[in-house]
């Protein structure tokens, strides 16, 4: 008898908590989470990898960059707590592809329908920008989560760095298949990578994502999906 997926996954994230590959990532992660930001001083950091969230029958994959200093790094949920979160899971609410527009932590209700979301590196990183060699690192579990999620039939890369993660795994050239916001390529086991800019403040508060351009790429990736 097959295995349950979210069961599995399950094991995945026990096994992922435990995950110290990265000297650089585990004193950053743990460092932010004894300092905190003084609006969250009285809050216990997660301060640990962050695992994926979402519907073990996922179709659509949501594929970020890292967790967010202040935002999964405290409240061990990807894209949540945060300003990025506080646009996405809206969005996704709007397309009906969550239970609710609010997201504030792990107990907070929340549900994914036919939607899986997950980052390219799974600890929060200096500056925001993880190396190659933890990239490459991280790798490893994009591998064996994604072999978990066999529904998948999109994915929906947030941010070029995002989408140059899921070109690596599968060996294709950036040249040949540039970053581009709305961008869709066929990927070789017959998988769709959807591009859309990031998610993050710099970019919604500036214009260059705005909620009317997410919301026409969420309804490309359901379309390519099959989520009606």
């Amino acid at each position: 008898m097959s295995d349950d997926p979210a069961r599995a996954l399950e094991r995945l994230y026990r096994e992922l908590l435990e995950c110290r590959r990265c000297p650089r990532l585990v004193a950053w992660r743990e460092k932010v989470g004894r300092q905190k930001r003084r609006a969250f001083q009285n809050e216990t950091y997660w301060a640990r990898p962050v695992p994926g969230f979402g519907d073990p029958a996922a179709r659509l994959l949501i594929f970020g960059l890292a967790p967010g200093a202040h935002g999964s790094n405290r409240t061990g949920r990807m894209f949540t707590g945060d300003a990025s979160g506080n646009f996405l899971y809206p969005a996704l609410w709007r397309a009906g592809l969550a239970s609710q527009p609010q997201a504030s932590g792990r107990d907070d209700g929340l549900e994914l329908h036919g939607v899986y979301i997950t980052a390219a590196v799974r600890c929060a990183p200096p500056a925001n920008k993880p190396t190659r060699q933890e990239f490459a690192a991280c790798s490893y579990w994009t591998e064996r989560e994604l072999a978990l999620l066999p529904g998948l039939r999109v994915y929906l890369a947030l941010g070029r760095l995002a989408h140059d993660a899921l070109l690596e795994r599968y060996r294709l050239a950036k040249t040949r298949h540039p970053f581009g916001h709305g961008r869709s390529y066929r990927l070789p086991d017959g998988r769709v990578l959807l591009d859309s800019y990031h998610v993050s403040r710099q970019n919604t508060q500036t214009g260059r994502l705005t909620e009317e351009m997410f919301a026409a790429v969420l309804e490309r990736a359901k379309e390519l999906a099959g989520l009606g």
